[in-house]
């Protein structure tokens, strides 16, 4: 699933790199605002969700290849992060909702592709 389909299915809100979500993949997610943490346990094309809008998630978002960056909870997103994330391709969303609620949305939207693409 690319970022835009995500987006077109859900009421995600995009703060900047909009042009790069229809190449973006996800292939699946990682909850968490403690970067060194994100730093060892996000994964090449993860869904990134997040209260933390500051440029190092960014600077993480770029080292781990996240997908993209969502801002849960309504979190805002700072404007340095915001020109390092643009200088860096990177996605940034953001939602209303709880990162718990993000994150189910995101897997069940996953296994519905997975289940489409074995029948």
């Amino acid at each position: 699933m690319t970022v835009a389909d995500w987006v077109r299915a859900s009421s995600l809100e995009v703060l900047c790199g909009e042009s790069y979500t229809a190449r973006r993949q996800i292939h699946g997610g990682f909850c968490g605002d403690l970067l060194s943490w994100a730093m060892t346990h996000a994964s090449e094309n993860d869904a990134w969700m997040t209260v933390i809008g500051h440029v190092n998630t960014v600077a993480v978002a770029v080292l781990t290849k996240a997908a993209c960056i969502v801002l849960a909870d309504g979190a805002p997103l700072d404007e340095a992060a915001k020109k390092k994330a643009e200088e860096n391709k990177m996605v940034v969303l953001r939602t209303q909702r709880s990162a718990f609620e993000t994150a189910a949305e995101l897997s069940a939207l996953l296994q519905e592709e997975k289940r489409r693409k074995n029948e």
